[in-house]
């Protein structure tokens, strides 16, 4: 009885049950007529729509392609931007000088250089990854850094008493010290990397289910229109659920 109380308790499920009631109150006000129909959809018109809209658009299909570029899009944006972090903290100078430009172009909005990616890169997945991993590896870059500057100095001098090579003192002490703030970033450069992505399929036409919310939404067809950026939703779920997992297997304790 105590276990499946605490189970009642868990934070998914209370997230689950407190978007269940939301939905309610949404559906509520909509059928009383405190919110526009034709503006915002009953969410149970949403779900409804589901299965028509996946054998016109094949939603799958659609999910894991916004889902693959994200994914190849944050690959990128970690792969650029975790080194790049660990220059920056290696080099006093380029970080101090550096640092603030990357905080003003992350608050830059990088979408408005879609014209130019499609110049260079054309219509192609290539130019939404591209246009996807920008922003995400700034926030990556910067919190990189300031992970590493926060690492205990207690640690960093025992491993120095241990004559520890470079390479071994970032992955047995700087990198383990520096995770937590390390997927904070990450967890960042997801976002804006997914709503980068999303917000050139729907500019472009092209890609999975930005394109199909920009076709819903001109033909004006709201339950479907809302029941794809439900999908959008998940995508960042899945990401966030993924991204939890490995950074409770890096930091175990």
């Amino acid at each position: 009885m105590n276990e499946a109380f605490r189970s009642l308790r868990s934070p998914a499920l209370a997230g689950v049950a407190a978007l269940v009631v939301l939905a309610a109150i949404l559906e509520l006000c909509i059928n009383l007529g405190l919110i526009p129909k034709v503006i915002v959809a009953r969410p149970t018109d949403a779900i409804a729509s589901i299965p028509e809209l996946h054998a016109k658009m094949d939603l799958v299909l659609n999910f894991l392609v916004t889902f693959g570029m994200t994914f190849a899009a944050t690959i990128i944006a970690i792969t650029v931007g975790i080194p790049f972090g660990l220059l920056l903290y290696r080099n006093r100078v380029l970080g101090e000088a550096y640092e603030g430009w990357l905080a003003a172009a992350f608050a830059a909005p990088m979408v408005l250089l879609y014209p130019l990616f499609l110049v260079i890169f054309g219509r192609t997945y290539l130019s939404v990854v591209l246009m996807g991993c920008i922003p995400g590896a700034i926030p990556i870059i910067i919190q990189t850094r300031q992970g590493l500057l926060n690492v205990s100095r207690t640690l960093v001098n025992v491993g120095r008493s241990f004559n520890l090579e470079q390479g071994a003192m970032f992955w047995k002490i700087l990198f383990p010290g520096a995770v937590p703030t390390i997927f904070n970033g990450i967890r960042l450069g997801i976002m804006y990397t997914l709503v980068n992505v999303v917000a050139i399929e729907y500019l472009t036409d092209f890609g999975g289910l930005g394109r199909i919310v920009s076709d819903l939404y001109f033909r004006y067809e709201i339950p479907a229109t809302y029941a794809a950026i439900g999908f959008v939703i998940l995508v960042s779920v899945v990401f966030y659920w993924t991204l939890g997992k490995v950074e409770r297997w890096l930091r175990p304790v």
